[in-house]
Formats: structure tokens, sequence, C-alpha cells
């Protein structure tokens, strides 16, 4: 079963994590580890760096979702990052650009959200 990994500066207190992980259960053929939730807030660039180095020291995701941003909700498109050592989600931000460079990019995808999806 693939594994996604999750790593955000949305902190453990208030709903959002919580909200991602049900998201994911629409998903019942991965499995979903909440990695990280304290990367430094609204610092993409910060982020990246220390996000790259705990996906790097942690074995056997196939997926990370990466998020860190400030302008949320906005129109900044997210990615979808094909390296030699899994994917990268996340958005337009920098905050997977490390990971990226670390793990060897193989393809860049933009995403589009679903209206229905939108915030």
């Amino acid at each position: 079963m693939p594994v996604v990994v999750l790593l955000t500066d949305f902190g453990w207190e208030g709903p959002y994590v919580g909200q991602m992980l049900l998201a994911a259960r629409a998903a019942a053929s991965v499995e979903v580890v909440s990695l990280m939730h304290d990367l430094p807030a609204f610092a993409p660039r910060s982020s990246a760096y220390l996000a790259a180095a705990v996906l790097e020291a942690t074995p056997g995701w196939d997926a990370a979702v990466v998020v860190v941003d400030p302008g949320v909700g906005t129109a900044r498109k997210a990615l979808a990052i094909e390296t030699a050592r899994g994917w990268l989600v996340g958005p337009d931000n920098g905050v997977l650009a490390v990971a990226a460079r670390r793990f060897g990019v193989r393809g860049v995808w933009a995403l589009r959200v679903p209206e229905q999806a939108a915030p």
C-alpha cells in the first residue's frame, strides 16, 4: 500500500490537520502518515530546508504533501513533482524546491483544484 506523509505548518491545535486526514480517507488505497505539523509558520523557504531533511531521513514514503502557504485559499498553483525518491505535492511557493533538488526531478505538473474543492 502506498504511503503518503503530511508535513505542514498548521500546528496540532485547530481543525486543519484533522481536515486533511479526513480528506485523505477518500483515497482508501493509501496509508496517510501525519509526519510533522510544526514546520516554520508562514515561511516556505525556511520550511523547504527542514522538510527536505525530514523527508531524507524518513524511510518508506511514496508521496509527501508539504503545506506551508501564507497565501492559502488564493489562486496560487499547486504542484506535483515526481522525483527519484517519490512524489512531492504542495504549493508553488518554493517549499518543495530543496527536496526536489536533493531527490532529482523527473517531472513537474501544475495541479488544478476542482471548483467544489476550493475553500
